[in-house]
């Protein structure tokens, strides 16, 4: 009877999985295809030079800000999204959408006026600015960066925009086209990465430059998918119908969210800046480690899709469920997602581990970063369970719109814990890299404790919308 309860508990029937599935599986191939397409980019940039794969790392590292940024922007409204979705209010799906729209080209905005200014002193924050024993030149990885850098920085608002689109999309059961829009843009870049990259068919080799540019490419390609699909179809995406008319957001509505939505995106841009700042200390033991941790998280962002995306779908579901106030539906749900999460991440670590070695051989580079790389990739893939977990975690108390709990969950706890452990004993001790890392990840693996005692104490399934407006 026990294991009866237990399975009843944590593991649903075959109309649930086909139900999380078809929400899943199309994000899961779009994570998975712009992560495929990331590791090939990584191992074409690397051939150029490993200080040219050094200073795009870098640069993208401050992308990644801009990027949860953004997404920070869009789940705020989101959040409201799938509930309004939930119940059939079109009108509060629109304004959400709009809301989504300005703040994201703000935040696109202020972050090129940041990189432009701050280009040489941001990329050197990572860069010990003497050669060292590896024969790496800090001098090459910043030139390689800001070669990077600025065509980059044309691509920023249309991303904006394009998250704006996706998120309100898969919000409301769209899922398919932005998997579509997303994969068609990625293979943009793979194709045009290696005509502009190595110069092929009569081209010149523009190296880095050309990688940035095939980037910019693919990003205004993914926002015309989105748009033309949209706005051609009105029937599955009424919201759009009007959204740019007046362009009004009700003012109960934008208080609402900004109350509730802008810690969500402060916890993005914080946790974020955290995970740079704890990158930028792993940095501190020489070039080579930056070249070692590019590769191991690109092989690893690879693999997570599947627990990534299964977090976001309790975000949809779950929003869903408790827009519609199915709020004991939502909690089984959510309970078995969490379950599903944890064996899918489970296994992906596993695998990655019995195939630690073989990735970095895809790059060039000198036999002590391809150690780094598969060392810091087994130790990954040993957290994988409980990253699962607490990402599972963190969108179940934002689907109950618990903000400000979650900032606790993510953003406090990488600034209070995680960050100080790294950065004390980088600065304070003589530990090695090997156990450094160690320590980064174990700390952030432990923060699966809180996650259990926030889902068992707080009350985060709740529904946070009204009436449908007329």
């Amino acid at each position: 009877m026990a294991n009866k309860g237990f399975f009843a508990r944590y593991i649903g029937d075959k109309y649930f999985y086909r139900t999380v599935l078809t929400v899943a599986v199309p994000m899961i191939i779009q994570n998975g295809v712009t992560n495929l397409v990331n590791l090939l980019d990584n191992v074409m940039v690397g051939q150029v030079s490993t200080a040219a794969m050094s200073g795009v790392s870098i640069v993208n590292q401050f992308i990644f800000i801009f990027n949860l940024l953004i997404f920070g922007a869009v789940s705020a409204a989101g959040i409201f999204t799938a509930q309004y979705h939930g119940m059939g209010d079109t009108k509060g799906v629109r304004d959400t959408f709009r809301f989504k729209l300005l703040i994201s080209v703000i935040a696109g905005i202020a972050s090129i006026a940041v990189f432009a200014t701050c280009d040489d002193g941001l990329i050197k924050l990572f860069l010990q600015m003497e050669s060292d024993s590896t024969g790496l030149s800090p001098t090459e990885a910043l030139l390689y960066g800001k070669q990077y850098l600025w065509p980059m920085l044309i691509g920023l608002i249309p991303h904006a925009i394009s998250q704006s689109y996706a998120s309100t999309m898969r919000e409301t059961g769209q899922t398919f086209v932005p998997m579509v829009a997303s994969t068609t843009a990625v293979l943009i870049n793979f194709a045009l990465n290696g005509i502009l990259i190595f110069g092929l068919f009569g081209l010149p080799a523009m190296g880095v430059i050309g990688a940035a540019v095939a980037t910019v490419v693919a990003r205004f390609a993914e926002l015309f998918i989105l748009v033309i699909w949209g706005h051609r179809h009105s029937e599955k995406c009424p919201y759009l119908v009007g959204a740019y008319r007046g362009f009004k957001i009700p003012r109960a509505l934008f208080a609402e969210i900004t109350v509730k939505g802008l810690p969500l995106m402060a916890n993005e841009f914080f946790w974020a800046l955290a995970l740079t700042l704890r990158n930028q200390s792993y940095s501190t033991c020489g070039l080579e480690v930056v070249a070692a941790q590019n590769i191991a998280v690109t092989i690893i962002n690879l693999f997570s899709v599947v627990y990534i995306s299964l977090g976001s779908a309790i975000g949809i579901i779950v929003g869903n469920q408790l827009g519609a106030g199915e709020i004991e539906k939502a909690r089984d749900t959510d309970r078995k997602m969490i379950a599903f999460a944890i064996v899918c991440a489970t296994a992906i670590g596993l695998v990655l581990i019995g195939c630690s070695t073989l990735f970095p051989m895809l790059y060039k580079a000198t036999e002590e970063v391809r150690g780094l790389a598969t060392f810091m990739i087994i130790v990954s893939s040993c957290a994988l369970p409980f990253f699962s977990y607490t990402h599972a975690a963190y969108f179940t108390l934002r689907s109950g719109g618990r903000v400000g709990v979650t900032f606790i969950f993510d953003s406090v706890y990488m600034w209070v814990v995680v960050l100080p452990t790294v950065m004390l004993l980088s600065k304070f001790t003589d530990i090695s890299i090997y156990w450094l890392f160690i320590a980064g990840t174990a700390a952030e693996a432990l923060k699966c404790l809180f996650g259990v005692v926030f889902l068992r104490k707080i009350n985060w399934a709740r529904s946070l919308v009204s009436e449908p407006k007329k």
